[in-house]
């Protein structure tokens, strides 16, 4: 793992890294329960831009799950910067995004 707070530098063009680790978001699921998701960087696909994060909470700390979840930019601010995300519910376009993030971090996670 990266040392804290370093700068990460992803492989491709598609790929903005957060700007410093540990950068985390809180969301309101479904149910209306709040979730605290570590960001992991964006991915550009065909015009949209995809968010990767992982859940964390005080038990489990980013990266321990292997679970990573997938929302899509819907809304950026006026410097551009995200601003709302949308879960992800095409599993097609969940694949190929995948893909294209797993290229790109192959140098920063591990994946199994």
């Amino acid at each position: 793992m990266a040392e804290q707070g370093r700068i990460r530098e992803g492989s491709a063009p598609n790929f903005c890294p957060p700007v410093e680790e540990g950068v985390t978001f809180s969301f309101e699921d479904e149910r209306g329960d709040v979730v605290e998701l570590e960001f992991l960087g964006l991915v550009l696909h065909e015009g949209r831009s995809y968010g990767f994060f992982f859940p964390v909470d005080e038990d489990s700390p980013a990266c321990s799950s292997g679970e990573v979840v997938l929302l899509e930019v819907t809304e950026v601010d006026e410097e551009g910067q995200p601003a709302a995300f949308e879960l992800v519910t095409d599993e097609a376009v969940a694949l190929e995004v995948y893909e294209a993030f797993q290229k790109a971090t192959r140098d920063l996670y591990r994946f199994e």
